[in-house]
């Protein structure tokens, strides 16, 4: 299969990609939001010359094409590029074969366990607690992650004291069945980040995500040896030998790549096949409403290795007014603790018309 066109449809915060496939086929998918107009000119100017009218079916051999062609930008913007690209791909080959993603992956559509994800920092630890239990009673939740520190915050926390008040304050409000995580957003070195693991264990916590800045490696290892709660990360990093040195080295328990910053579902499914190799999970990071979070879903219905959880955003309009009127229907229906995967084709989602009218538009063809 070759592609004779490709298309963005963008806003600052999210842009949707179309390819169209020379016999006129097409699927839809999503480069990584947030200066997502950015990330669609390099797809235009970096991604496209190389994607159209080359041969397809080794998807994974052809983006390795992509980042040879373009060695000398190695960044994060090349890789969210990329993933909108491979994204779409994956749509269209699921909507030719009448199969769902996660099919085609070697899995099937059904349920997938949701933890509530809490992106917040500025809000006191008891009107957290509170809207957590809303979730629990309208939703089913049984897993909640909270957030410690400030972000990158250089051992600072958000307001002297929230850390200590937050991780009891969750343990006791929800009770001694409840699956709590936290994330600190790199923002200790690695003498406090072990301190505050203590007192996450202390209270059962069983998820410590990117307790130093994740750039650090041997930071993170050292507090991921120091302590018995699962120490996690990855989900900034785009760049493969980085992620072969994390799980050669064992700096984290838990693997967490995020399928648009890393570049797609076939290189997310690389790191994957990784940690699997090195018996780790892989718990990705899906921290908004755009397509991560199905995409997410569909893997997880796919890989062996799958993490006990999909993240799951609690955030809505106020907090990501953007993530408003994408969809002609709700992919994200969480009942009983769980999302769906649907045995729809593709991704089994359909872009609002009316959101791609108003959308800054460019095409890329043979």
């Amino acid at each position: 299969m070759k592609l004779k066109s490709i298309e963005t449809f963008t806003s600052r915060y999210i842009g949707f990609v179309r390819v169209t496939a020379e016999d006129g086929a097409q699927g839809w998918g999503q480069v990584s939001t947030y200066n997502s107009d950015i990330t669609c000119q390099v797809l235009h100017r970096q991604v496209a010359p190389v994607m159209l009218g080359a041969d397809t079916t080794d998807l994974d051999d052809l983006l390795d094409l992509v980042t040879e062609r373009e060695h000398k930008f190695p960044g994060s913007y090349l890789r969210r590029a990329m993933a909108g690209v491979d994204t779409a791909i994956w749509d269209l080959r699921g909507r030719r074969a009448g199969k769902p993603v996660a099919e085609l992956l070697g899995g099937s559509a059904g349920p997938v366990r949701a933890y509530a994800s809490s992106m917040k920092r500025d809000i006191t630890p008891g009107d957290e607690v509170e809207r957590m239990k809303r979730l629990r009673d309208a939703h089913g939740f049984d897993a909640f992650k909270v957030r410690a520190g400030a972000e990158v915050g250089r051992g600072k926390d958000e307001w002297p004291g929230r850390t200590e008040e937050i991780i009891p304050t969750m343990r006791r409000e929800l009770g001694p069945d409840a699956h709590l995580l936290i994330d600190a957003n790199s923002c200790y070195a690695p003498a406090r980040a072990i301190e505050v693991g203590r007192m996450l264990e202390g209270e059962g916590f069983e998820h410590y995500e990117e307790p130093c800045p994740y750039w650090e490696l041997e930071q993170t290892k050292e507090v991921t040896d120091a302590l018995d709660i699962a120490v996690t990360g990855g989900e900034q990093d785009c760049d493969l030998t980085v992620w072969k040195r994390m799980i050669d080295m064992h700096a984290v328990d838990i693997v967490q790549p995020d399928i648009l910053y890393i570049g797609g579902i076939c290189r997310t499914l690389r790191v994957a096949r990784m940690a699997a190799e090195a018996g780790l999970p892989v718990t990705p990071h899906a921290a908004n409403l755009g397509l991560v979070t199905l995409y997410t879903m569909h893997l997880l219905r796919a890989i062996p290795n799958a993490g006990k959880y999909l993240e799951f955003s609690i955030e809505g309009e106020d907090y990501y007014p953007w993530q408003l009127n994408l969809y002609t229907s709700d992919p994200y229906v969480i009942e009983n603790g769980q999302a769906t995967v649907t045995d729809a084709p593709g991704w089994g989602v359909e872009i609002a018309p009316d959101w791609l009218a108003k959308s800054a538009y460019q095409v890329s063809s043979l």
